[in-house]
């Protein structure tokens, strides 16, 4: 019907639905304006596994159908997206980003998908990931069966991982959101890289069945889109109880940011370390304006230091032992050595030898840690912190390579935010808030268990001041 503009899944979903309803554009144009951009320009960013073009194509035409018939179901009808290779798509291949399940293929699809296409949501492609969710732990970026995630901003730069295909799809335009998943930083990282905004639900509230496990007791599904709005919407449309997920809250989610808590009323813990020592200094201005919006929201800022626990070495040992034992067939089978980053192979043998004692104590000293950051919350309804410390790494450096010229010690602030958020299972939203060196630089939002329409409020209200800005195709 309409010739889809080469920037139009930068729109927002209001938008992209405006124009469907209006027919300015059919759902089939959108389909296969993304499934073009995905094949032509996907490449380019190492951020597809499978383009999934029939299949989207007669989606599309069921949903021409309905909205021709004024049968209309939300914002997320008729809408291109992209879901992280982890996720089960029936009768085609799920390879979890790496060369030993290449020729996966599951009979059923997860729930999170299952629950998108309820809502007339279009998957066009399956997004690249690092393998196996990095499972073991990665040196390089090349961790995956499709090369590194390249970065839209500045290709020799990584996109982030483990989600580094939805990062980068999503900041690339080709499509207009995507799903990704997090058991330690895996939304946040290439939201905050790929400069687009990336929301980590509360444990528990989007169901993993169907998904490739990595910790159970960590593993999250979220969206990344341009808009804290979007992620609104799309959280609305994955979250819900699930009984096939051992590890659901069992509670439904609905977005309504309007009846959250003026910026007034609320307190904001902040890190002034975290904003200068701990911070590399091309990150500083754009990091600090990013916090004076929010001051002049009305935001009652105060001082605030996370607890002291060994956040990133707890997060270790869980994610050792569970994927331990998750991958025991990879690994007893000698497969394991087919994965393409060496360090990442040793660390899953590792992890297979975590003993019983080891990974015990790391859940009991979770637990306390747990307890102290409920503490925490006690005084503040939201912590305000840099998403990342420091810009995209290139492609070519090991991840594991000194960054950083940042002094150590001093005080511990909230950069252990990652970890500890996970281990608690808070969630989180990364924001971008401008550039440093041409490089996305993004500040992140952390609230108590099931605040996400709090946390979405805030971010609204935030993007209004300082919009997404976006990369040069």
């Amino acid at each position: 019907m309409g010739q889809v503009p080469g920037d139009f899944f930068f729109s927002s979903l209001g938008e992209i639905n405006a124009a469907l309803r209006a027919r300015r554009f059919t759902a089939l144009d959108l389909a296969e304006a993304s499934c073009n951009l995905l094949e032509s320009q996907g490449p380019k960013y190492n951020a597809v596994a499978l383009v999934v073009r029939e299949d989207a194509r007669a989606s599309a035409r069921e949903v021409d159908r309905d909205i021709k018939r004024q049968r209309f179901r939300g914002l997320l009808q008729g809408v291109p997206f992209g879901a992280k290779d982890l996720l089960a798509y029936h009768g085609h291949p799920t390879a979890w980003g790496a060369k030993p399940y290449a020729a996966q293929v599951f009979d059923e699809d997860a729930t999170v998908l299952k629950r998108l296409f309820k809502a007339g949501a279009i998957l066009t492609a399956k997004l690249a990931m690092v393998e196996l969710a990095g499972g073991g732990g990665y040196r390089y970026a090349s961790a995956s069966v499709t090369g590194p995630g390249l970065n839209p901003w500045d290709r020799t730069r990584w996109s982030g991982g483990s989600s580094s295909g939805s990062g980068a799809a999503v900041a690339a335009g080709l499509v207009p959101f995507a799903l990704g998943s997090e058991t330690s930083g895996s939304i946040l990282t290439p939201a905050a890289f790929c400069g687009v905004t990336g929301l980590r639900p509360t444990y528990g509230l989007a169901s993993r069945a169907g998904a490739m496990a990595l910790s159970w007791t960590l593993d999250k599904i979220g969206p990344l889109a341009w808009y804290a709005e979007d992620c609104g919407h799309i959280l609305q449309g994955i979250a819900g109880g699930d009984s096939h997920d051992p590890g659901s809250a069992g509670k439904s989610y609905y977005y309504a940011p309007q009846y959250a808590r003026p910026a007034e009323q609320l307190r904001a813990g902040f890190a002034p370390a975290d904003f200068s020592d701990h911070l590399d200094e091309p990150l500083r201005p754009a990091l600090n304006d990013a916090l004076n919006v929010f001051r002049k929201m009305g935001l009652q800022t105060k001082e605030a230091e996370l607890p002291d626990f060994p956040y990133s070495a707890l997060v270790s040992t869980i994610i050792g032992a569970e994927a331990g034992s998750i991958f025991a067939e990879l690994i007893e089978s000698g497969k394991v050595d087919e994965l393409a980053d060496a360090r990442q192979i040793a660390g899953l043998k590792a992890g297979s030898e975590v003993t019983a004692k080891d990974y015990l104590r790391a859940m009991r000293v979770r637990t306390m840690a747990q307890a102290e950051l409920r503490q925490l919350f006690l005084d503040f309804d939201v912590l305000i912190v840099p998403t990342r410390f420091s810009v995209a790494s290139k492609v070519s450096d090991p991840l594991d390579a000194p960054s950083t010229t940042r002094p150590s010690g001093g005080p511990r602030g909230l950069r252990d935010h990652i970890p500890a958020g996970n281990l608690a299972g808070l969630p989180a939203i990364a924001l971008p808030c401008g550039l440093a060196g041409g490089l996305p630089v993004s500040i992140c939002l952390v609230g108590r268990p099931f605040t996400e329409n709090l946390l979405l409020s805030l971010a609204n209200r935030f993007q209004k001041a300082i919009p997404p800005a976006r990369p040069k195709r």
